[in-house]
């Protein structure tokens, strides 16, 4: 696979390197390691951690910032990072106030998470986590606590961060993450794999004339694969899983995010979203937002997700505020 790349154990020093050098006036790296923090933080606050593997970017790296999380911590590609770094993390933002974690639900990331949360406590760091499960096609309902978490993670993460902003104190920012948690599902398809930097062959193999819905971020299995349809049958399928999921009904007020999985173009994104709408409208759906873009990828893979969170009057009031990183940035909506 052709990658442009040094050497394929060292791309995540190397990226972080790269992205930090850039945009050194708002970050600084924690120590000599994969992590690092926003400088210009709100203090005596809840601190907000995010991370994971790396190979998913703009997630994490583009998530901190301003309105956003204080610090990621980053595992090497598609792999947690250890508890260390973790902890490491925590501690280079730690108020006083609490640490509050927030990862995708996958099984490296909640044992070095929790291992992260035992050795905080051996530094008196108190914290707390908000584990995303917002793939709907990677379990059924009754075990949605062993659901995937990909694209919602961006909601989640937006909510939780400005809620700490607001001074919350940490069993209030914890509510409120959870409360965006539970109100968000996303549902993906493949077009084509993805691969690891360093590797000669992709993830996954699909046929040329082949989709998969409900395939995971990292090549998971998905729930069916399926020649290559128009864009309207595509979303027509996928709005109607999400629809069924979330019991979506007229008059509810909405955010949608259009997520490219890597390779697929914002031409290919914004038809998406093209027949989307149509069925947004016909049901009475208020949407209050709308995002298209890349958020949460895997390398080149193609395809894309739908995510939706259903607001309400809270929910909204921390989805409105305004933030800023490099790469994910919006003004205030209030």
């Amino acid at each position: 696979m052709k990658k442009i790349i040094n050497d394929g154990q060292n791309v995540v020093a190397e990226m972080l390197s790269g992205y930090l050098s850039a945009y050194s006036r708002y970050y600084e790296r924690v120590g000599n390691s994969n992590a690092f923090t926003y400088k210009n933080r709100r203090k005596h606050k809840v601190s907000i951690v995010i991370g994971g593997g790396s190979g998913h970017e703009p997630l994490f790296i583009g998530f901190v910032g301003k309105g956003l999380a204080d610090a990621a911590a980053c595992g090497n590609i598609f792999a947690s990072p250890n508890p260390e770094l973790i902890m490491k993390t925590a501690q280079a933002v730690d108020e006083g106030c609490g640490v509050l974690f927030l990862y995708g639900c996958y099984a490296g990331d909640n044992m070095n998470f929790d291992m992260a949360e035992e050795l905080c406590a051996l530094e008196d760091i108190q914290t707390a986590h908000v584990r995303i499960w917002d793939d709907c096609a990677s379990a059924p309902k009754e075990r949605k606590e062993t659901r995937r978490g990909i694209a919602g993670d961006v909601y989640v993460i937006k909510v939780a961060a400005a809620a700490a902003d607001a001074g919350y104190p940490l069993d209030e920012v914890v509510r409120i993450a959870e409360k965006a948690r539970d109100n968000i599902n996303t549902i993906g398809l493949a077009t084509s794999p993805g691969s690891i930097p360093g590797l000669d062959k992709p993830t996954f193999e699909l046929g040329a004339d082949e989709i998969e819905f409900g395939m995971g971020l990292h090549g998971e299995p998905g729930i069916e694969r399926t020649k290559m349809q128009p864009a309207a049958q595509l979303v027509n399928r996928m709005y109607d899983e999400l629809k069924k999921e979330m019991l979506l009904q007229a008059g509810q007020q909405i955010a949608v995010l259009v997520n490219g999985l890597g390779s697929t173009t914002l031409l290919e994104l914004n038809i998406v979203y093209h027949e989307l709408a149509k069925h947004l409208t016909a049901d009475g759906l208020d949407v209050h937002d709308v995002e298209i873009n890349q958020f949460c990828t895997c390398q080149e893979m193609g395809g894309f997700s739908i995510t939706i969170l259903k607001l309400d009057e809270e929910l909204k009031r921390f989805y409105d505020t305004a933030c800023y990183s490099p790469y994910y940035a919006r003004e205030a909506l209030a």
